[in-house]
């Protein structure tokens, strides 16, 4: 009876360990940190660890002290290149349907398609798009360097499996301790002389 309240104890204790060890699996997992750093020139890029991810975005050695290139642009008209301003001047009198305008009929319609573009266009030049694209290539490369790992392992673990069966069968194929003790001693040879002889009584 002792023995099964001990039993009883030792298992309440240990079933809350039981749940809490995938969370903490899981925990571990998610607290894997990405590092973005911005490099200039020849510089080295800091290497990753097994929980952080570093990801390096080298840029040119005469941006090393500029100005941040998102804090350069400017909605200031002035600005703007030529290009632009024609462009904007091609749409100065436009009216009527996707046109963005409050003349003509239905002038009101274009102006989500602009917004749409705009905020396309603001969100390709953003320098968090190329940050994403360099941490996914990171991690893939992680995940190809652990399947690689993975790959060399079960190999070898195969190579040792292959070389235990074929010891055990050589083992299995070599004459035993009696076999080899009876080839070698010739007093257990019967001659024809004792076959055609009668057994003494």
């Amino acid at each position: 009876m002792t023995l099964f309240r001990t039993f009883a104890a030792a298992a309440l204790i240990a079933s809350p360990l039981a749940f809490t060890a995938p969370a903490m699996a899981q925990d571990a997992a998610e607290e894997e940190t990405v590092n973005m750093v911005i490099v200039y020139g020849d510089d080295r890029c800091p290497e990753s660890t097994a929980d952080q991810i570093v990801v390096c975005a080298r840029q040119a050695e005469n941006e090393r002290y500029r100005i941040p290139q998102e804090l350069r642009l400017s909605d200031d008209p002035a600005n703007n290149s030529w290009a632009e301003r024609v462009e904007q001047l091609e749409m100065v009198g436009a009216s009527g349907a996707f046109s963005c305008s409050p003349s003509g009929a239905g002038g009101f319609t274009g102006c989500t398609q602009e917004m749409i573009r705009k905020a396309y266009a603001d969100k390709a030049n953003a320098s968090s798009i190329r940050f994403g694209q360099l941490v996914d290539a990171a991690r893939a490369d992680r995940l190809g360097g652990i399947d690689a790992e993975a790959a060399a392992e079960q190999e070898r673990v195969e190579m040792i499996e292959r070389d235990y069966m074929e010891r055990l069968e050589r083992e299995r194929a070599a004459p035993t301790a009696d076999e080899t003790t009876e080839s070698a001693t010739p007093g257990n040879l019967v001659t024809e002389e004792e076959l055609s002889q009668p057994p003494e009584l």
